[in-house]
């Protein structure tokens, strides 16, 4: 069975009243962000029409997200965070974790506005002076060091084939789902993204 993710989040059960509801507005806010800029793209999202898709004034959302783009990145934060928590639900190592890439990337191709808010802010970010630089250098940093411990988790298991060697295993698999998400973004009737990974994967793990 495909494990599945309860995405609520608990407000505070015994938090003061007023700081529990702060949480709940912030992440209803970030849930209808995500929807808005999956549906009309960054540049064609306002913040005054998220504030009217969760009820409340323009000014009452910048008392949580002062710009747009410090939206957007909280944005990113929880899209991380949820897969982060859907990738390692059950604890799968070596190659079992690896191959669970297979589905998250079936599930990216279901949210095209966000895999395209990703694809074109991290390439921005590459400038040292711009504001979500040190957000992508972690995630990049974070995501090598994880998958280097799942191949080396795989080769522990006798999993991985001899001639793979994890560290530049990991480097390649990131840079190669980050080059098919930008094919697919381009012409996405002729790329099948998990199919590509899934076949990348049975060359590097033992049947």
């Amino acid at each position: 069975m495909e494990p599945t993710l309860d995405e609520s989040r608990p407000v505070g059960k015994y938090l003061p009243v007023g700081y529990a509801k702060g949480r709940a507005k912030r992440r209803d806010i970030l849930d209808q962000a995500t929807a808005l800029f999956g549906e009309a793209g960054y540049r064609g999202t306002s913040l005054r029409e998220i504030a009217a898709r969760c009820g409340i004034s323009h000014p009452g959302l910048l008392h949580h997200f002062p710009t747009k783009q410090s939206l957007l990145l909280a944005v990113l934060e929880l899209r991380d965070e949820v897969d982060a928590e859907w990738i390692t639900l059950g604890a799968p190592r070596g190659a079992a974790a690896l191959r669970r890439l297979v589905d998250l990337v079936r599930l990216n191709a279901t949210r095209r506005g966000i895999v395209e808010l990703f694809t074109v802010l991290s390439a921005e970010a590459t400038a040292a002076d711009h504001p979500a630089h040190a957000y992508f250098v972690n995630r990049y940093r974070t995501l090598v060091r994880d998958l280097e411990t799942a191949y080396t988790e795989a080769c522990a298991d006798g999993d991985l084939r001899p001639e793979v060697e994890p560290a530049l295993a990991a480097r390649e698999l990131v840079a190669l789902m980050d080059g098919l998400q930008i094919q697919w973004l381009l012409d996405d009737t002729s790329v099948d993204m998990d199919a590509a990974i899934g076949a990348h994967l049975s060359t590097q793990l033992t049947p």
